[in-house]
Formats: C-alpha cells, sequence, structure tokens
C-alpha cells in the first residue's frame, strides 16, 4: 500500500474518530502529501479534506450520517473530499460497505470508490458538491 489518498501540498485535512488502531502509514503519507499535520476534530476553520476512521461499534454513539454531516460542515465552499476509512471485510469491527454509502446519500454527499488503502482498512472516497455562493 503506501499510496496516498491524492491530497495536494498545502490542504488541510481533518480527522474524525481517531484511535490506537488507525493506521499510522497511511496517515503520515497524508501528511507528507500536505506537508502539514492532520487536524483534530475539534479544528474550527476550513479544510479541504476529511479522514473519518468508522468501525462497527461508532454506530452505537453515532450515526455516520451525523459524522458525515458535521465533517462536510468545515469543507471549504469549493467541495471537497471525505474519506471513510473501515475495517476491510472480515476484520474485526468492519462496517458494510451499503451502509458507508447509504449514510453519504443522507448526508448529501456523492460516493464514488471504494479501495483498500492499509493492511486492514478500506477507505470510500465521498465528495461533497460545491457550495453555492
Amino acid at each position: 500500500m503506501g499510496e496516498g489518498l491524492g491530497f495536494a501540498p498545502g490542504q488541510v485535512v481533518q480527522e474524525f474518530y481517531f484511535d490506537e488502531d488507525v493506521d499510522n502509514t497511511l496517515r503520515a503519507t497524508v501528511e507528507k502529501e500536505t506537508g502539514g499535520t492532520i487536524v483534530a476534530w475539534d479544528y474550527e476553520d476550513m479544510v479541504d479534506g476529511v479522514l473519518i476512521w468508522w468501525r462497527e461499534e461508532d454506530a452505537f454513539e453515532e450515526d455516520l450520517a451525523d459524522v458525515l454531516m458535521d465533517a462536510s460542515a468545515n469543507l471549504d465552499d469549493a467541495g471537497g473530499i471525505v474519506y471513510v476509512m473501515t475495517p476491510k471485510p472480515g476484520r474485526k469491527s468492519s462496517v458494510p460497505i451499503d451502509q458507508v454509502a447509504e449514510a453519504a446519500k443522507t448526508a448529501g454527499l456523492k460516493a464514488t470508490t471504494a479501495t483498500s488503502v492499509a493492511p486492514d482498512w478500506a477507505a470510500m472516497r465521498l465528495v461533497a458538491r460545491p457550495r453555492k455562493r
């Protein structure tokens, strides 16, 4: 793996549901792509992209569609990219990809691709539509 997610230098990426099980190699790659540190969930300025580490047990605390709406609130007016990282199928705490796609639709995001991004993690790429001024 070790490939990035397509972020560019100078972009700001915000992260939700960080925990000890995240893939730190992928996080380091994103930071190398952007040239900056990934910012925490409580960051209040505009961002260019979002990483959400989502596990089956997270759904007991909060609805993914609500998390996606919160996450997209800080996206730049030009739109942005949201990645929902889930444990790969068959792994502990995996989440069916159709649940992610349905939550994205509810949150007003468009699901584009799902891919393997790390040994234990898959990612669904979601795109926010640009906001009208």
